[in-house]
C-alpha cells in the first residue's frame, strides 16, 4: 500500500518539475538551471543602470539649465549703462562767447549840467565814449580795466576829464546778479576835491553797468563799499 502512494508522489514531483521547466519555456534546453538564475541576477544589476542612467539624463537638463542662466549675462547690459552718464559728463564748458566789439568809457564834461549826459556830481555830465574793437569774453573786465588804465586826466581834444587819472586801483573780478553789476577794485584813490568823489564813483559805475546791461552797480574797493571808502578822503 506505500509504495503505490511514494511512485504517486514521485509522480507529483516529476509533473513538477515539468511544471517549472514549462514556465522558463524556450530556455529549457540550457542544461544549467542554476547559471540560469545567475542570468536572472544580471538583469537585475542592468536594471538599476537603466535606472541611475534615467536620474543622470533628468540631472543632465536640470544642471545644464542652471548652467545656462541667462541672468548672469543679463548683468552686462548694465556695464553699457555707465558709458552714458560719461557721455553726458562732456557738456562742461560754461564760459561766455568770444566777441570783438568796441568798449563804452565814460568821462566827465565838467559844469555842463546834464546837457550831454547824465547829470552828476557838481553840475557835471557823465559822457560815454567807445575804443577801438576789442577781443574779449567778459566786457566788464576789459571795460573796468581800461578806465582804470588810463594815466591822463584830459581825454584827447573832447574836453572831457578823467578824474581817476591819478589814483592807483586794479580790477579783481565782477559778478551779475539780476539787473545789478558788482564789480570788485584793490588799491587806493588819489582825487583832486569833494567833486571829484561823485565823478569817480559814477565813471566807475557807468562803465561797469554799460558793459553788463545792468541798470544799477555796486563797488567795492578792499572789500569795502565805495561809499564807505570815499567818505574818508
Amino acid at each position: 500500500m506505500t509504495r503505490p502512494r511514494l511512485t504517486a508522489v514521485s509522480v507529483l514531483g516529476v509533473c513538477a518539475l515539468f511544471g517549472l521547466s514549462g514556465c522558463f519555456g524556450p530556455p529549457a534546453p540550457a542544461p544549467t538551471s542554476t547559471s540560469a538564475a545567475a542570468t536572472t541576477t544580471p538583469p537585475t544589476t542592468s536594471s538599476p543602470t537603466s535606472s541611475s542612467a534615467a536620474p543622470t539624463t533628468t540631472a543632465s537638463p536640470s544642471a545644464t539649465t542652471p548652467s545656462v542662466t541667462p541672468t548672469p549675462t543679463a548683468t552686462t547690459p548694465p556695464s553699457s549703462a555707465p558709458a552714458s552718464p560719461t557721455a553726458t559728463a562732456e557738456p562742461t564748458s560754461t564760459g561766455l562767447p568770444e566777441q570783438v566789439a568796441p568798449l563804452t568809457i565814460y568821462y566827465v564834461a565838467v559844469g555842463d549840467a546834464g546837457v550831454s549826459g547824465p547829470l552828476i556830481g557838481c553840475g557835471d555830465s557823465l559822457v560815454a565814449t567807445t575804443t577801438a574793437p576789442v577781443r574779449f569774453t567778459d566786457q566788464v573786465g576789459p571795460s573796468v580795466g581800461t578806465l582804470l588804465a588810463n594815466k591822463s586826466r584830459d581825454v584827447g581834444l573832447s574836453g572831457l576829464v578823467n578824474v581817476l587819472y591819478q589814483s592807483n586801483l586794479s580790477y579783481v573780478g565782477g559778478e551779475l546778479d539780476g539787473s545789478t553789476i558788482t564789480i570788485y577794485l584793490t588799491g587806493q584813490f588819489m582825487l583832486g576835491g569833494v567833486c571829484d568823489i561823485p565823478r569817480a564813483k559814477a565813471q566807475l559805475e557807468y562803465t561797469a553797468m554799460t558793459a553788463a546791461g545792468a541798470t544799477s552797480a555796486r563797488v567795492f574797493v578792499n572789500g569795502r563799499p565805495i561809499d564807505e571808502v570815499l567818505s574818508l578822503k
